[in-house]
């Protein structure tokens, strides 16, 4: 007897007649970087139990995709090709960046790769202007055509901005909310048992040291700030540790970021590693001392005070919330201790003040992954499963590493957390 198996393929539709489950409605999952990466699995978590479903990963080109392929196959997950992928038709395709998606084949939804469309573009139009990254036609358009059959987006302000940036765009923008706002504020209630996963100490406070990538980056300052951390904060009752947009290492690699770091803070910060999820490190934190990135703006939601150590104005846009927490949030100083800076920080914090810059991260709080469930489900054409979304709860992070305890004391320093 003879066993004959079918040849693996692809039908000119996309279908795998050789796939166990074949009838499959065909998801492509866009991964530009690490961090867009990242951005999308609160989406794409939305469609993995169905099975009828299947969801494919792709590496678009970009710059900073140094660590895409391998974020993917944490997931367990193969990577399509991207030669392949353009050949294929696909019944949705879901991308948190815009470049090479003219070439894919499928409606697809876009989403915002950050929070709070912060930056202004690299540079500017015909006309001079620097419109929101994220939300100009050079980001949603194609020789005059839309690519998006749906841009899917946090707030009610962000359309104005697109109106702006791109008005053609506006009758495919919905607003769905923030997924990770929603982690964000479902962990906050469990704050303890992600300090203890950390392996903080009752009553030790951790400085949470957060940088975006780029030239207006607080990594441009690591020289100015770390020696601080490490020779003015107390080793005993303090921890710190240090977040970097995993571009940074996706140009530099992981190695010389962390050499860079730990050689300017005398091993005195813990570098987390560009995979690890930020968010349960925010949720934890006592002080966050940042620059304009998403990380230090979600940080506005936790009542963690805030000291800003650099801020690019002219690269920033002036409406968005990050804006607003640049007027609102101290700056450190140089000429000053930072312990007597985090204590000020911590006694002119306004829980209010925060609250409504928070507030401009979304206008569907509690409510994304309902929203986007069905925006997905309209555009595959199927019904929804009949339960409400059961999105997970944020993984407890692994400890942190625990510098050799040097012979200084705390001093009484209060962050305004419980």
């Amino acid at each position: 007897m003879t066993l004959v198996h079918g040849k693996q393929g692809t039908t000119p539709g996309g279908h795998r007649p050789w796939a166990t489950l074949s009838d499959c409605k065909e998801v492509l999952v866009v991964v530009h970087t690490a961090v867009y990466g990242q951005r999308l699995h609160d989406i794409y978590s939305l469609l993995g139990s169905d099975l009828r479903v299947n969801v494919q990963f792709t590496v678009a080109p970009h710059a900073f995709n140094g660590g895409a392929q391998a974020h993917i196959r944490l997931l367990g997950a193969p990577v399509l090709p991207w030669a392949e992928a353009v050949r294929r038709e696909f019944d949705l395709v879901l991308a948190a960046g815009s470049q090479g998606l003219e070439h894919l084949r499928g409606p697809l939804v876009r989403l915002p790769h950050g929070a709070g469309h912060i930056k202004l573009s690299p540079a500017g139009g015909g006309d001079g202007e620097r419109s929101v990254s994220g939300l100009g036609a050079e980001y949603v358009t194609w020789n005059g055509r839309l690519v998006p059959e749906a841009y899917a987006l946090a707030h009610r302000d962000d359309l104005a901005e697109l109106g702006r940036g791109c008005p053609e765009a506006l009758p495919i923008a919905e607003v769905v909310g923030d997924a990770c706002y929603d982690r964000i504020a479902a962990a906050l209630p469990a704050r303890a048992h992600y300090r203890a996963a950390l392996g903080l100490r009752p009553g030790e406070r951790l400085v949470l040291v957060c940088s975006t990538w780029g030239s207006g980056s607080l990594f441009t300052r690591l020289d100015a700030v770390l020696p601080r951390l490490a020779a003015e904060l107390p080793r005993h009752g303090y921890r710190t540790a240090l977040l970097v947009h995993p571009n940074v290492a996706a140009a530099h690699g992981h190695w010389q970021v962390r050499s860079w770091a730990t050689a300017t803070a005398r091993g005195a910060v813990t570098v987390l590693p560009p995979e690890a999820d930020w968010r349960p490190l925010l949720v934890a934190a006592d002080f966050i001392i940042g620059d304009h990135g998403s990380v230090t703006l979600y940080g506005s939601m936790t009542g963690a005070p805030i000291l800003l150590a650099e801020y690019p104005h002219r690269d920033v846009n002036p409406r968005s919330p990050g804006a607003l927490l640049a007027r609102t949030a101290p700056a450190l100083a140089p000429g000053h201790p930072l312990t007597g800076q985090l204590a000020y920080a911590a006694e002119q914090y306004r829980p209010e003040e925060y609250r409504a810059i928070a507030d401009r991260i979304t206008s569907e709080p509690g409510r994304f992954d309902r929203n986007m469930r069905r925006l997905l489900y309209r555009i595959l054409g199927l019904g929804q499963p009949a339960h409400e979304p059961e999105p997970p709860a944020l993984a407890l992070p692994a400890p942190l590493d625990r510098p050799l305890d040097g012979p200084s004391a705390p001093l009484p320093l209060t962050s305004g957390r419980a």
